[in-house]
């Protein structure tokens, strides 16, 4: 079985109109569940908006780049499945429920992980 991560830009659902926000919400939990009753669903959610800090090497900490300057993760979902197809197949799904575009990219595997 392989890992895949699947993700959204930050503001990639910004087009989604206040009163559409419930039905959207519903639906991702419906594929969250879905996924957890097919035994494939890992771990995921969204990020909230923010300036992200970066950690260096040597312990120094600086504030990173703010969500409106550079591309950064909005939201995202780790699955364990058969095969890229799967993963595409599950994307799918959290595409249409979150009404936006899902980049799938699959995780290194890490025996001790």
């Amino acid at each position: 079985m392989q890992r895949y991560l699947i993700s959204f830009d930050d503001g990639s659902m910004d087009h989604i109109p206040d009163e559409d926000w419930p039905a959207v919400g519903e639906a991702s939990r419906a594929v969250v569940r879905e996924a957890k009753a097919a035994g494939v669903w890992i771990w995921g959610g969204g990020i909230e908006r923010q300036r992200a800090s970066i950690v260096g090497t040597d312990g120094s900490i600086v504030d990173g780049p703010s969500p409106e300057t550079k591309a950064v993760v909005g939201g995202f979902s780790i699955i364990e499945v058969a095969s890229r197809e799967d993963a595409l197949a599950w994307a799918a799904k959290i595409a249409v429920a979150c009404r936006c575009a899902q980049e799938v990219r699959e995780i290194g595997y890490d025996p001790e992980s």
